[in-house]
């Protein structure tokens, strides 16, 4: 019962702080079940994701203590392999993490089939292919309940016959306690695995080449309990880029790992943008047109699937033609018909959408159809001519720490409406 209204057409200028990662935090906070101590996680994202994820923790038994917004206190040596129940599972796609750790700990798993965004098919089967592989079994599917369980967990070689991000975090998750080596290949490489991997070493796991095609882990006995900080967040820090590109604005983007961004920012200064690095931030910049270009999505380090509906709208703006492809999913060109309200020309035929650039988008009443489609909304209606309407925000709530705040601090004219019992009420950012 929550939407934004935005006044578009103010340059986005100043600074801006990114959160830490939602990927990463989905990941490691499941996996703080595996420990044997008390864990500190510390630049949690405050969102949706991570107080779903910290709801199921406390489900399964784990002492949650929020020290702060961004700082929280695990103890998982109470954690027992209840079921993690449907209603708790919907809430994001990363619930399918607590099935690798609670079969890396018990030696059994029974939770729900995950939620999240809906935007295409997305099986889990190379995440079952690899658990069998560790020695465990899959029942049947009923009800929607994924159960896997194991007399014993004993390290193999695993091929991914795609790469996945999830599969190799939950393959990763299950191999830390197991007997033996696991090497998994075509293991994804994103940032946030490199994440993982670091915080499981810390606390004395021994995961080795994250961050290349081929992750081998020695199993351990015991995983102590230990002090971690998440990486910032390569998707939010890519958002807030691409929106001070679409405003023609100038805007600092602080707390970002610089070589996270490479592709994101090879692809703006092919556009036109201008973006300076340094060590810890990145200055975008636009004072003339955007350029026309073409746009692959690919597994890092390749540009990122979760920067493709913010860089669609920057297309939208371009002079001439430019092409976007998707190759990791199928169906996220969802959203395409919402930006076609704001006067957006493109073109869809399976995973490539064909832009022809227009000079000036309007604003109109819009949703957001998912997480990152959401976003995009957000930078379209900025970028638009006219008060737009955006509905629907829970997606974007769901991975966006004070995402609205964050652009009022901007200079972005945006608020945020409830309608609490029916009465329609108008909150200031």
């Amino acid at each position: 019962m929550e939407k934004y209204i935005i006044n578009g057409g103010n340059r986005l200028e100043g600074e801006v702080e990114v959160s830490g990662a939602k990927n990463a935090a989905v990941a490691i906070l499941p996996a703080v079940v595996l420990s044997d101590g008390i864990c500190r996680i510390e630049n949690i994202p405050n969102i949706a994701d991570v107080a779903s994820s910290l709801e199921i923790l406390a489900h399964l038994g784990a002492r949650v203590r929020r020290i702060n917004k961004n700082t929280v206190e695990i103890d998982p040596r109470g954690v027992s392999p209840v079921v993690v129940p449907h209603d708790l599972a919907r809430q994001m796609r990363a619930s399918y993490y607590f099935i690798g750790v609670l079969l890396g700990r018990f030696g059994t798993a029974r939770v729900s089939m995950p939620g999240g965004c809906n935007f295409g098919v997305r099986p889990i089967d190379q995440h079952l292919k690899g658990f069998t592989a560790l020695g465990a079994e899959v029942s049947p599917m009923e009800q929607g309940m994924i159960e896997v369980t194991a007399q014993r967990l004993v390290g193999n070689s695993i091929y991914l016959d795609m790469v996945s991000v999830g599969a190799t975090v939950n393959i990763m998750l299950a191999a830390v306690r197991a007997r033996g080596t696991t090497v998994i290949e075509n293991a994804a490489k994103e940032p946030h695995i490199v994440d993982l991997a670091n915080f499981l070493n810390t606390m004395g796991a021994d995961v080795r080449g994250a961050g290349t095609d081929v992750i081998k882990i020695r199993g351990v006995d015991h995983l102590d309990g230990a002090t971690y900080s998440i990486i910032p967040d390569q998707i939010e820090a890519g958002t807030y880029m691409v929106a001070a590109a679409a405003t023609a604005g100038n805007v600092l983007v602080r707390n970002v790992i610089p070589k996270h961004l490479e592709s994101i920012t090879a692809k703006l200064m092919e556009m036109g943008v201008q973006v300076e690095e340094y060590d810890d931030a990145v200055r975008v910049s636009r004072t003339g047109p955007i350029h026309h270009c073409n746009v692959k999505t690919m597994p890092h380090p390749g540009f990122p699937t979760d920067m493709q509906p913010q860089i669609a709208v920057l297309l939208s703006m371009a002079e001439g033609t430019s092409i976007l492809t998707e190759s990791v999913w199928d169906n996220r060109f969802r959203y395409i018909e919402e930006l076609r309200r704001m006067g957006v020309q493109a073109q869809v035929d399976g995973k490539v959408a064909v832009f022809q650039g227009i000079p000036q988008l309007t604003a109109a009443p819009i949703k957001a159809t998912d997480l990152r489609a959401g976003v995009a909304m957000v930078i379209a209606a900025l970028a638009a001519r006219g008060t737009s309407e955006i509905e629907e925000i829970q997606h974007i709530e769901r991975g966006y720490e004070d995402v609205d705040k964050k652009f009022a601090a901007l200079g972005a004219d945006i608020r945020r409406v409830s309608q609490p019992d029916g009465d329609m009420k108008i909150k200031a950012v």
